[in-house]
């Protein structure tokens, strides 16, 4: 192995947690009992866990250290002053609001910003920034560009705004029908993908000349701030902090999951510069969450968060990040099996439509291919295609995206390279046998966010059993 191409853990392991390998017929029986859906799985059975990497991480020492200075206070905990202080240092914000996770700082952000009607442009969807955009009676408008739609394409910067798609939005629907402008950094669905400083500045001199406002889904800033570093001019030489805090200098306010690049098992928060828009968040987060000075989490959480981010910043942390999850995308191409080029930043995405070419997406091959995999080997992945997607709330037909995939996320400091070996190695012997992979159909289909608990049964690919995309019952009503 190439040391600098993959470095090895910036960390020494001090504490282990035990797993075990259950036996085949029982993970068979396993995921056909839980409906074959990943997120039904105990996590006892599972080997190697890739469902998600948020709220899987695992902390430092200075973290726990830290938790055990949690300041409990009802109101006006020490702890909160601390993440405040961080994050503004970080950031450059000038309010911070905590919530207990990303959605919470979504569910205020979206209340407060939209009209209903009103447009919400963004670098394509994320299922809960979606749901909490339309709950409140936004349309959402994806204007990402073209290549991030094209999964096999392999060029940088594919979670990057196509300016003349935001531009014939504001001319077509007026600047006053548009909320504001949703960037994701790293654009998660697309497949971890990065979106340049120069996309950022273009994006934030486009809406000031309309008066539109520009918020970040800050969830995996890090992450993109060294995909920057690495491939932009002109930042080699920057520190990931430097990079981080200009790429929020190009935006109104944030939301963000701590459970991602913050390292934490659990928090978030929403910030912003504007005063109306504080106070708004302010009286809000005392129905939805808590206090503004806990907004659902605990003071010893927001210690760790703060020293969290902290750590986030330093290089030799998020080098290892990146490289390890490009190491697992490096061994599956090298294989022939099909990903979402290039690899991105917290997963590596199978590419279910290549993956299962037997299998129409009516079928639902990402959660197919998802359910199997956990199957052969224990590894549990997430769907990431048409399930995923959801229903639309007007015609109630299927959302039908071009990227049908499989989410193969790595939690930050859990796994070693080792464990990615075995991952490949289950995929690459998986795609050998990728005609055994039967689709499915809905037995249970809940209204909101259906991947989370939906349950499905294997259907016959030999014959014409596929439901047609748009007409499955909604077996919850």
């Amino acid at each position: 192995m190439d040391l600098f191409k993959y470095p090895a853990e910036p960390f020494r392991i001090k504490v282990v947690e035990p797993v075990k390998m259950v036996s085949c017929n029982d993970r068979e029986r396993i995921i056909k009992e839980a409906g074959y859906n990943t997120f039904l799985i105990s996590s006892e059975d599972v080997y190697i866990d890739l469902l998600t990497d948020s709220g899987t991480n695992a902390m430092s020492d200075s973290q726990w250290a830290g938790m055990m200075k949690g300041d409990e206070a009802y109101a006006g905990s020490r702890n909160f002053f601390h993440l405040e202080s961080v994050i503004q240092d970080c950031f450059g914000f000038k309010y911070m609001i905590p919530t207990h996770q990303g959605r919470g700082a979504e569910n205020i952000l979206s209340q407060i910003a939209i009209t209903p009607g009103q447009y919400v442009p963004g670098n394509m969807y994320f299922t809960t920034t979606r749901y909490h955009q339309e709950r409140n009676g936004g349309i959402f408008y994806d204007i990402i560009c073209d290549e991030a739609h094209d999964a096999g394409l392999n060029v940088p910067f594919k979670g990057n705004i196509d300016l003349d798609k935001l531009r014939n939005l504001i001319n077509e629907k007026g600047a006053e029908n548009i909320a504001y402008v949703c960037v994701a950094v790293t654009v998660n669905l697309a497949g971890g993908q990065p979106v340049s400083m120069e996309n950022m500045r273009a994006v934030r001199e486009l809406t000031q000349q309309h008066g539109i406002k520009v918020f970040f889904d800050a969830t995996r800033c890090v992450e993109n701030a060294y995909y920057i570093k690495e491939q932009e001019p002109g930042f080699e030489h920057k520190s990931i902090k430097e990079i981080v805090r200009e790429m929020f200098s190009y935006a109104d306010g944030c939301t963000m999951s701590g459970k991602k690049d913050g390292i934490v098992n659990i928090g978030g928060f929403l910030c912003m510069n504007d005063d109306d828009l504080f106070t708004q968040a302010k009286e809000l987060v005392v129905v939805y969450e808590g206090m503004p000075s806990y907004g659902g989490m605990a003071g010893r959480d927001m210690e760790a968060l703060a020293i969290g981010l902290e750590e986030a910043m330093q290089y030799e942390y998020i080098e290892h990040r990146i490289k390890q999850v490009r190491y697992l995308g490096d061994r599956l191409r090298e294989a022939g099996v099909p990903i979402i080029e290039p690899v991105g930043g917290h997963a590596v995405f199978l590419d279910a439509k290549r993956f299962c070419p037997h299998l129409s997406q009516d079928q639902f091959p990402a959660q197919a291919l998802a359910a199997k995999l956990y199957a052969v080997s224990g590894v549990r992945s997430m769907e990431r295609g048409i399930v995923s997607a959801g229903r639309d709330k007007v015609t109630g037909k299927n959302h039908v995206p071009k990227l049908e995939t499989v989410r193969l996320t790595i939690p930050r400091r859990v796994y070693t390279y080792r464990h990615m070996d075995v991952v490949a190695d289950a995929v690459i012997n998986l795609f050998k046998q990728k005609e055994n992979i039967r689709g499915l159909k809905f037995v249970y289909e809940p209204r909101q966010l259906r991947f989370f608990t939906a349950r499905f049964e294997e259907v016959n690919v030999n014959k014409s059993t596929a439901v047609k995309s748009g007409t499955l019952a909604h077996n919850s009503i």
